[in-house]
């Protein structure tokens, strides 16, 4: 039988071990859920837009690289969104998905028309919750502006910025969410994994996005 102290010697480990597990895995989700796929350089980097929530307090930056120049990428972008091109996925993950609810896969001329100030709808939060057109710049920048009601009385304030860069004969896709509050209790661990469900829905976009702009 072990001795009483080697006996708090192993729970005390264990213990130690569990918080540094909880806390590796928090630091993961932060990092995670605020950046992937960008460099340091484009992390660091000002966007326009960058200025419509100038004090966030998350930033949520998404980049990947797609296999087409922006003026073929731009189109899709454009269409994004609730009652418009929808979401995009790629084609494994749309076959369970009910078709009424799969992103477009042609460009429908119908969503082509975007100006400053033109709503779009979204998923949420919030009811009857919008993107506002803030600025369009064809075909390398489209900016989104959003405020969403909050119980405490103040809303919650967004900007979503679509850079398109030439990268080569294809195209750098910068995407940036700014958020000027996440809540009160906990603001990290929120952030965080608010990050994580962003990451969830962003990275298949992507694929889907690049299936549809070749």
């Amino acid at each position: 039988m072990p001795k009483p102290n080697t006996t708090a010697k192993r729970s005390r480990r264990v213990v130690g071990l569990a918080v540094l597990a909880v806390a590796g895995l928090g630091v993961a989700a932060r990092t995670v859920g605020t950046n992937s796929g960008v460099t340091a350089a484009e992390r660091a980097r000002a966007l326009p837009g960058d200025d419509l929530v100038p004090k966030a307090q998350v930033v949520f930056d998404r980049a990947s690289t797609l296999l087409a120049p922006p003026e073929r990428v731009w189109p899709w972008i454009v269409q994004l969104g609730k009652a418009r091109g929808g979401w995009y996925l790629p084609g494994w993950l749309e076959t369970v998905v009910p078709r009424t609810r799969r992103g477009l896969r042609r460009v429908d001329p119908a969503f082509q028309q975007l100006s400053v100030g033109d709503e779009v709808p979204d998923w949420g939060p919030g009811p009857d919750p919008v993107f506002r057109v803030a600025r369009i710049d064809p075909p390398h920048t489209l900016v989104y502006s959003s405020e969403r009601p909050r119980r405490s009385g103040e809303p919650m304030r967004l900007s979503w910025t679509h850079m398109l860069t030439p990268a080569g004969p294809g195209t750098r896709l910068h995407l940036r969410l700014r958020i000027d509050r996440v809540g009160r209790r906990a603001p990290g661990l929120v952030a965080a994994f608010a990050g994580l469900m962003d990451e969830v829905t962003v990275r298949p976009m992507f694929a889907g996005l690049a299936e549809r702009a070749r």
